[in-house]
């Protein structure tokens, strides 16, 4: 299969992993058979996995894995999560190839499990954050194309790095198309919680808070 990124983007990816501070793993889950879009996930991926020795890819079948499905909530494919040095799970989830605009909710997900560096949050919103003592789940839909989609996402990832509560998952709209339907997805990025709330655009973290604290 021919590569996905190019020579340029491959180094420029390099200088950026150079901020890596611990390992990282990816287990990812495909089929075996039908499966929109799991080749080139696990083709992505493995290319990730190249620029960096601190990145690793796993590789799992969601019909015969199944103590790993049922411990990271995996109910679709490709879906694939990324957990810590020590094989820990943070709620970081991606449903379909995170490439386009993506790859700019995926970059920085890699990169903040790995212990580098990211935005500061607020103080007061951190104290919110850590008063979240039920299971939340917060869906993004999204679209490849779209700009604005990975801001979404990466506040959905932070929350739940923040909170052992919560679980945060891109979902590609158009590789999910029953999934989408069911939640009436006509714009990205769409955010659902706990599959009742919902919020529409690239919203500030208090509004995703707001809903989260009114369940």
């Amino acid at each position: 299969m021919q590569k996905m990124m190019n020579e340029e983007v491959q180094n420029q990816l390099k200088q950026i992993f150079n901020d890596m501070k611990n390992d990282v793993t990816m287990v990812l889950f495909t089929q075996e058979g039908e499966c929109y879009s799991c080749e080139e996930t696990k083709g992505l991926l493995e290319e990730v996995t190249e620029l960096s020795d601190k990145i690793h890819l796993e590789l799992k079948d969601i019909n015969t894995d199944l103590d790993d499905v049922k411990k990271y909530n995996i109910e679709m494919v490709p879906s694939f999560v990324i957990l810590d040095s020590n094989k820990e799970y943070h709620g970081v989830k991606f449903n379909g190839i995170p490439a386009g605009h993506e790859i700019n909710s995926f970059i920085p997900a890699l990169l903040e499990i790995s212990g580098a560096v990211n935005e500061e949050i607020p103080a007061d919103f951190l104290e919110r954050i850590a008063k979240i003592d039920k299971p939340v789940n917060i869906k993004v839909f999204v679209t490849l194309s779209c700009p604005h989609c990975p801001g979404a996402v990466q506040k959905a990832h932070k929350l739940a790095m923040l909170n052992k509560n919560i679980e945060g998952e891109m979902i590609e709209a158009q590789t999910f198309m029953e999934l989408s339907n069911k939640f009436n997805v006509s714009g990205v990025p769409k955010i659902v919680i706990n599959d009742t709330l919902e919020l529409v655009g690239n919203q500030p973290i208090d509004q995703f808070l707001a809903q989260i604290e009114s369940l």
